[in-house]
Parts: structure tokens; sequence; C-alpha cells
């Protein structure tokens, strides 16, 4: 039997290399897609047909076959960078969504799985987040849950099988140190490693809930595999916080260096808490399974052989 051939868009960035190496690993076929704006040619796994292409681009069809499930990652997703510039974060993110939905319909693929945000709820109150406490403010999460909207009514008009992921902080090995701002641990580890200060942004009180890619990476195949997922909008966290103060004391920790925090102004956009109410997904079985200081240990091991020592 021949292998499912999977499109992954967004194919170099963090979780998209981490997902294309997982199904690779299972059997499957991987096609991967990116315009390498923010992803890096080299995470991406031997053995993926790699695109460089822009999904926006008119080709972008092309890569597609009937049959095929597409996971769609390709996003502008750093907030500070999106606040600065809402005309390319709408055009990347809705456009891009509607391009790779309208090319899917129009090529018969099985299935698109394509990713949302927690950041639809930064303007909720309501902790653990469900799926229906939908508030964004920022121009990111606005162009996330306009993403949303657009799926629905691709399954609603055009009978697509759609799933919609809200991923929370999901972090781990690639992940994107390159960023204007990186994400919290990668930025707190490469700090400490390299005998800088680590940067807090703000008085370090935010709180965020967050699960391991390979945790992640169990529920995409679910979604390939399990009907149940089919027209749904499922959370993926842990239903676990942590401050951002905790989460540099856990990795000081790991690192086994002290830390002491340079505070800078906060960021704007950015919700004080998230918490993934994980309900729907644990009702189909799947549960997060990694442990923090496991997850950041093989996040350590992985910057000091991967980033460090080239």
């Amino acid at each position: 039997m021949q292998a499912p051939r999977v499109v992954i868009t967004g194919v170099a960035g963090f979780i998209g290399s981490n997902l294309a190496e997982y199904l690779l690993c299972r059997g499957y076929c991987v096609v991967g897609v990116d315009n390498l704006s923010q992803g890096v040619r080299s995470q991406v796994p031997a053995g993926v047909e790699f695109h460089e292409m822009d999904v926006r681009d008119p080709a972008f069809g092309g890569v597609l076959r009937e049959g095929d499930v597409v996971f769609h990652l390709a996003a502008k997703n750093c907030i500070p960078d999106c606040q600065e510039d809402p005309v390319e974060t709408v055009s990347s993110n809705v456009l891009g969504t509607v391009t790779v939905l309208e090319a899917a319909s129009r090529r018969g693929v099985e299935k698109v799985i394509y990713a949302e945000s927690s950041a639809v709820y930064e303007g909720t109150s309501a902790l653990p987040t469900p799926e229906g406490a939908v508030a964004p403010e920022s121009f990111y999460g606005i162009s996330k849950y306009a993403c949303h909207l657009l799926a629905a009514a691709y399954r609603r008009y055009r009978g697509l099988r759609l799933t919609g992921l809200r991923y929370f902080c999901v972090y781990g090995p690639r992940q994107d140190y390159r960023r204007t701002i990186p994400p919290v641990m990668s930025a707190f580890i490469l700090a400490l490693l390299m005998g800088k200060r680590p940067v807090i942004y703000g008085d370090g009180s935010k709180r965020r809930d967050f699960v391991h890619v390979d945790d992640v990476n169990r529920f995409h195949e679910l979604c390939i595999v399990d009907r149940r997922t089919d027209g749904g909008v499922f959370n993926l966290g842990s239903g676990r916080s942590y401050s951002v103060l905790e989460i540099l004391s856990l990795v000081a920790e790991v690192v086994g260096i002290e830390a002491v925090p340079e505070f800078r102004p906060d960021l704007p956009g950015e919700a004080q808490e998230t918490l993934a109410d994980i309900s729907k997904a644990r009702a189909l079985g799947w549960e997060p399974q990694i442990d923090i200081r496991a997850g950041l240990q093989g996040m350590v091991d992985y910057i000091r052989r991967e980033v460090l020592s080239r």
C-alpha cells in the first residue's frame, strides 16, 4: 500500500519541521512548502519533498494531489511584528489561508488541518479557556480568527473536511530563537548558555500554558486517522500555566546557571494569562505526557548541540 501523502506548509518552521520528522518516522510521504521568510531550510528533515514557495503563489495548487492531507501551518506569527505590520499580517495569514483552502477544494484533497492560535482568546476572562470563549484583540489574533471563519465557510459551502488547532505555547527543539523577540524558553536558554542576562518584558507575572511539540504531534496524527476530529476546533495546551518568572527558574535549574534577569517595558497586544481547557481533545483519548523539566532538558541539549556548537 502506498504511504499516505501529507503536505505541510511552513515546513521549515518550528512546528512544521517537527511534524515532518514525526510523520516520516511513521511511514508517511511528506511534501513540504515554505517561502523561508521565517523558516530555515536546514531544519527541513531529509526525506521531505521540499518546495520553496509562498502559499499565496498561484502555482501552490500544483503541489497538491487528490487524496492528500494538508497541514496548513505557514503564518506570520510573532505578535510584536504583526502589530507593526497589520497589512502583511492579514495578507500572510488570511489571504494565505484562503488560498490554501481554495486550492485544496479544487484539487479534491482529503482533509485540511489548519493552525489557529490561543491568541483568539486574548480578551477573555474565562480560565481555563474553552473553545467557545473567543475574544481576539491583537492584529495577529484577529487574523487567526478570520481564518477560522473562512474555514467554516469552506466546510459549509465546499464540503471540505477541516480541523482547526488552537496551539497554546508549543515548545521543544527547533523553537524559533531567530524572531525579533524569541519565545521565552529558547530566549532564556540561549541567554544563560551565552553568559548573558535573560530579558523579561514586564514584571514576569504573565502566565502561559506550555505544551511540548511531541505531545502536539500525537494529536496531529489523530487528526489524520480519526474522523471524530472532522469539523472540530481543538485547544492544544497542557491545562497548566506557569509564570514567566517560574519558567526562568526552571530553565536556570535545568541549565545549572543562576539567572539574573533584565526587566524591560511590557509588550503590547499580549494576554496576561493563557490556560487551555483541553477537555475536547482529551475526550478523543489525547493527553499531554511530557514533563516540562524533561522537555526543557531536550531543548537545552538541542541548543547546545545544534545552535551553539556551530
